[in-house]
């Protein structure tokens, strides 16, 4: 597996924030972890880049990328990895753009860190990968600074920007967040023809169980800092163990019920608390 994550414990302030969390992701393969706010799905994410800041620490357990021990690199190294091997779509995408500088002027740079490439040649790879995802004029958009887009225009140009450098891997956390569904549906299809075009893996995380189940082969759910459950997409659905995956699953509307009628949440028979499921969405239409 190109990474593999084993037993990961990580804390912020000394509290627990991921548990005992185990997971691997293959090559080409579209990996989606769901969960709700605060269930350590993106802290995660962030532990793979070693972006946890000064009060997030790895208590114990292994985080391999290509025989690599991410958590044992220095910052240096890491910082060879990150643009490169692998690369983080955040989840407000301004904040992958600097917001006094124009977009092809941060493909530059991006570029520039990595590899010896000319400034010509640099905006060329970036005009291609804006056209890659669904961007008409690509010219208009490296002339722009962030603020000028829309923040469905923002994140295809932060994802466009996540893969000049063709990473392996693509980390992506709640990359469909505050989108309607139009540009939510136009996100994830990036995504996938990236996946398709370059055979970059991906790794994503979000409280929309929707995205992943249109988009992922394999699924995780996290609960309280926790992996309560992992298979493949078509397992999961059918024979989903912890009572928070049957509380998303459960939420999927029917066909002739409207969402607003569905139960809001489902009793845990374990421990008696109720799961709320009343922010999730399960796209019905066409999902892969």
């Amino acid at each position: 597996m190109m990474l593999n994550i084993d037993h990961l414990n990580i804390s912020y302030n000394h509290t627990p924030a991921v548990q005992d969390l185990s997971l691997a992701v293959g090559a080409g393969q579209i990996v989606g972890i769901a969960g709700e706010s605060g269930s350590g799905k993106s802290t995660m994410l962030r532990s793979i880049t070693g972006l946890l800041g000064k009060e997030g620490k790895i208590t114990s357990g292994d985080i391999w990328f290509e025989n690599r021990q991410l958590q044992l690199l220095g910052e240096k190294e890491m910082e060879k990895i990150r643009g490169k091997d692998i690369s983080m779509i955040f989840q407000q995408p301004e904040s992958s753009f600097d917001p006094v500088t124009t977009i092809g002027k941060q493909f530059c740079e991006a570029l520039g860190v990595h590899e010896k490439i000319s400034k010509k040649e640099a905006l060329g790879r970036g005009m291609e990968l804006l056209k890659k995802v669904h961007f008409p004029d690509p010219e208009r958009i490296m002339d722009s600074y962030a603020f000028e887009l829309s923040g469905g225009m923002c994140q295809r140009a932060a994802i466009a920007l996540g893969m000049v450098c063709n990473p392996k891997l693509l980390l992506a956390d709640e990359p469909t967040s505050a989108l309607d569904v139009t540009v939510q549906s136009q996100t994830a299809d990036a995504l996938m023809e990236l996946r398709e075009n370059f055979g970059t893996a991906i790794l994503m995380v979000t409280h929309n169980i929707g995205v992943i189940a249109y988009m992922a082969d394999y699924v995780g759910i996290m609960y309280n800092g926790k992996l309560v459950e992992w298979g493949k997409k078509e397992e999961i659905q059918l024979e989903a163990e912890h009572p928070y995956t049957k509380a998303l699953l459960r939420a999927v509307p029917r066909f002739g019920m409207s969402y607003e009628k569905q139960p809001p949440y489902i009793a845990d028979t374990e421990n008696e608390k109720r799961i709320s499921v009343s922010e999730t969405h399960w796209n019905l239409g066409g999902g892969k």
